[in-house]
């Protein structure tokens, strides 16, 4: 649903990831309003494996937010490297 970069947050002085929802996306209403959703639902939790969400803004028409950006690689690259079966990767999600 959308595309996330690495960003410098210039007054924390800390990395950051802003998800943009994309272009071809904005102008759905649904889509809009699912992407708000996630952000606000993600922002409600608190857990070590959820990550922290600091804005929901817009730039250029374009919705995103901003989150704690977290190093590391992504699960299917992990999957690849270490060979994880499904039920294995399932329980990762789950968590």
């Amino acid at each position: 649903m959308g595309d996330v970069y690495l960003a410098e947050d210039t007054d924390l002085r800390r990395q950051v990831a802003l998800k943009f929802l994309l272009p071809s996306l904005a102008s759905d209403p649904d889509c809009k309003a699912r992407f708000i959703h996630e952000a606000q639902a993600a922002a409600k939790l608190s857990h070590p494996n959820i990550i922290t969400i600091y804005e929901v803004n817009e730039f250029q028409g374009l919705p995103f937010f901003a989150m704690e950006y977290v190093e590391g690689e992504s699960l299917k690259d992990i999957s690849k490297k270490q060979g994880l079966t499904l039920a294995q990767v399932i329980d990762i999600v789950l968590q």
